[in-house]
């Protein structure tokens, strides 16, 4: 039976068609906490000769993963939009491997979530990139 954390979640992924199309999977979402795993696929690579995925796709994951963090936080109304994001890219993902972000929403007044991210490989020690990043809540 579907519970209903469950039920936000998958209306969260549901309501973004960016992220169906790019792959992802829901697999944490509350608390102030998401994780977002992206299997590797060849149509998102951004360099044929090394098959390193595209930094976009790793921006549109750690982005929807920072919304999920945000709108899941105990104080959040319920939707929420990007106001900056700022992503260090601290090496290539390793061909093959699902990339997997997991985001924190560590403050939140009235009107703003603060938000930070990592995003990792099989190498999990070593990130991929590293994001932090504000987002609106409104009431829904």
């Amino acid at each position: 039976m579907e519970t209903e954390k469950d039920r936000v979640a998958r209306q969260f992924m549901d309501a973004i068609p960016h992220a169906q199309a790019l792959g992802m999977r829901l697999t944490l979402m509350e608390d102030g906490r998401a994780r977002i795993e992206m299997g590797y696929d060849a149509r998102f690579v951004g360099d044929p000769e090394t098959g390193v995925i595209h930094g976009g796709a790793i921006s549109a994951l750690m982005d929807t993963c920072c919304g999920a963090a945000a709108i899941s936080h105990p104080d959040s109304p319920g939707i929420t939009a990007t106001l900056d994001l700022r992503i260090d890219y601290m090496r290539p993902a390793t061909p093959g491997q699902t990339i997997s972000a997991e985001a924190e929403c560590y403050h939140i007044t009235r009107s703003v979530a603060f938000v930070r991210a990592r995003a990792t490989d099989d190498d999990a020690a070593r990130p991929v990139a590293n994001a932090t990043g504000t987002f609106t809540v409104e009431g829904g």
